[in-house]
């Protein structure tokens, strides 16, 4: 079983967005967000139990890394969007650039 940490669930939600092909990116507020896949998704890719993960999250809205809106699912606030995009940056470049379009990445790389 995988050792679980923020940089960890980071990680494997951008790989799950990588496997979807789908990122989703909110532009509100003068702020950037990114759509977190659900606690239960990061769990079974992750092979954990759901419960695993819960105080996790906690702790990452604790650190203003993300944010949780009714109906809408979890979003990474300022800084976790700014975390989520170096880490994509970092390890992801090729994938991520495939899905956004290498200039929307820069762009949004720029404006993080």
């Amino acid at each position: 079983m995988v050792a679980l940490s923020v940089d960890v669930l980071f990680d494997a939600a951008i790989r799950i967005q990588l496997l979807e092909r789908s990122i989703t990116i909110t532009f509100a507020d003068n702020t950037i967000r990114m759509k977190f896949p659900t606690t239960r998704r990061l769990a079974e890719f992750l092979d954990v139990p759901h419960y695993y993960v819960l105080p996790y999250f906690a702790s990452m809205e604790q650190e203003e890394l993300v944010t949780r809106a009714e109906r809408v699912g979890i979003l990474t606030t300022a800084k976790g969007s700014r975390k989520m995009v170096e880490l994509m940056r970092e390890k992801y470049a090729k994938e991520t650039s495939e899905i956004l379009g290498q200039v929307i990445f820069e762009e949004l790389h720029r404006k993080i």
